[in-house]
C-alpha cells in the first residue's frame, strides 16, 4: 500500500463523504444516509474509512450478524443479533482511485483478525458488481441457499452470498 494511504476509523462527521463516495461506487444500490450512519452507530468497531492524504477514497462497514442471514438492501437493522456467529461485511466502497493498491485486501485482513478475536467463526458479505472473484482471492466461497435468493435478486441478478471460514472455525 502507498504510505499516504490510511485506514482510520470513521466519525459521524465522516458521514457526507461516505454518502459521496457510496454514489459513485455503488449507484446501482442505493441506501440511504441514515442506513449508512446505523450501521457505523451499531458496530464503530467495523466502520472504517480511508484516505488518501487526508481525502476520502474509500470506506468500509461491517458488523456481527448471523450466518446464512443477508440484510435486506436499504434497510436498518433496528439492533444486532444477541448470538452472532459470523462477521458480515456490508460494504467495501472503494473510488478508482483507491484501487489496485492493496487496501481492500487489507481491511478485509484487519476485520478477519477482529471478527477471529470476537470468537465469530466466519465472515460473510453479498457480492455485487461483478466482485465474487476478487471475493474468492480473499478466501470467501459463493454459498447457494435456496433461502436466499429473493433477497439477492433484490440486489442484483449476479448477486451472490459468500462465506470465508475462518481458523479454528467448524466448516
Amino acid at each position: 500500500m502507498r504510505h499516504d494511504l490510511n485506514w482510520r476509523t470513521m466519525s459521524a462527521y465522516d458521514l457526507d463523504a461516505v454518502v459521496s463516495i457510496a454514489e459513485v461506487v455503488h449507484p446501482d444500490f442505493f441506501e440511504a444516509p441514515d442506513v449508512l450512519a446505523e450501521r457505523r452507530e451499531l458496530y464503530p468497531n467495523g466502520a472504517h474509512l480511508l484516505e488518501i492524504g487526508e481525502r476520502p477514497v474509500g470506506y468500509v462497514l461491517s458488523h456481527p450478524f448471523r450466518r446464512n442471514v443477508i440484510p435486506a438492501l436499504n434497510a436498518t437493522l433496528g439492533g444486532l443479533p444477541e448470538n452472532p456467529d459470523t462477521y458480515y461485511l456490508h460494504d467495501i466502497a472503494l473510488l478508482p482511485v483507491a484501487r489496485h493498491m492493496g487496501a481492500a485486501r487489507f481491511i478485509t485482513n484487519v476485520l478477519a483478525r477482529h471478527a477471529a478475536a470476537r470468537d465469530l467463526g466466519s465472515m460473510s458479505l453479498v457480492a455485487v458488481n461483478g466482485s465474487e472473484g476478487f471475493w474468492a482471492q480473499q478466501g470467501f466461497l459463493a454459498k447457494i441457499l435456496p433461502e436466499l435468493t429473493g433477497k439477492l435478486l433484490t440486489y442484483e441478478d449476479g448477486a451472490r452470498y459468500m462465506v470465508r471460514e475462518l481458523p479454528g472455525s467448524p466448516q
